[in-house]
């Protein structure tokens, strides 16, 4: 009988190690406080401040403007709203550059509770990140010179092609080659950020510059054109740790309310993007 008891005990204490270790494998998930108020909201509350990564070489959506270093645009205006919304004051917001590159890594690490960066919502970021609800839809576009020649993705077969670095786009336009049964085999340069992709555009060393067709807006010229052709349509979503779900609730939220008030197609028209 003894022996039986001891077997149990045994066996009762190994599914107790087995469910520790799975805990200690997985996010932390935002617990909710006699408050009413989730951890991860309430860490935010405690800061004082809302830390959010942004980009600042995409006019309309994060730009720094370089005669004032102010940092404005569409996705800065959620981010104050957000701040309001938390802290009850939209200046508390600390702004953080970050890049397709950085923005993950910078999350994960905790030195931002929020990127609001014309970050898309894809399948494999889920698993990876938490996002909010899509608040802007866009299509991968192809910006090149006037007299290039180059009048849709067909052309680009053997052409220098310019993306960003963690960005989405070489493998957009890959999938599109394949949809579209091209045979064509663009190369691909990768840049740090989007001015430099513009810059080598302008000085020839690439033949297209390629990302989504309302961050090239922001590079257009009077010798530059954006090609009709556009595809890859994919959301924006404001993307916070994975198991902040206080915050990510508090995200859809803010959008749902600033769709239904007309403050949503407010802030487009502010910034052009409707």
């Amino acid at each position: 009988m003894k022996k039986k008891m001891l077997v149990l005990v045994i066996a009762f204490a190994l599914v107790l190690s087995v469910t520790a270790l799975v805990g200690c494998g997985t996010e932390e998930a935002a617990t909710t406080g006699s408050t009413g108020v989730s951890s991860d909201i309430q860490k935010i509350k405690d800061a004082g401040v809302l830390k959010v990564g942004v980009k600042v070489d995409v006019p309309n959506f994060g730009y720094k403007d370089p005669k004032t270093n102010k940092i404005d645009g569409f996705e800065i205006d959620l981010a104050r709203q957000l701040a309001k919304r938390i802290l009850g004051d939209e200046s508390k917001i600390q702004l953080e550059p970050v890049t397709a590159k950085t923005r993950g890594p910078l999350l994960d690490n905790g030195q931002l509770d929020v990127v609001i960066a014309t970050f898309t919502i894809k399948p494999d970021r889920l698993l990876q990140w938490n996002f909010s609800d899509g608040y802007y839809t866009d299509e991968v576009g192809i910006l090149v010179k006037k007299n290039s020649g180059i009048a849709g993705l067909k052309d680009l077969n053997g052409k220098k092609v310019g993306v960003a670095q963690g960005a989405t786009t070489k493998d957009a336009i890959e999938a599109e080659i394949a949809t579209q049964k091209l045979s064509i085999k663009p190369n691909y340069l990768e840049f740090a950020s989007y001015p430099e992709i513009n810059a080598a555009l302008e000085s020839g060393r690439i033949d297209a510059f390629s990302v989504d067709k309302s961050i090239l807006t922001g590079y257009l010229s009077s010798d530059k054109v954006i090609l009709a052709e556009g595809f890859a349509p994919q959301e924006y979503g404001i993307a916070t740790k994975k198991g902040n779900d206080g915050i990510t609730e508090e995200c859809n939220t803010m959008l749902k309310e600033m769709t239904a008030n007309g403050e949503m197609a407010t802030l487009l028209k502010k910034w052009n993007l409707n």
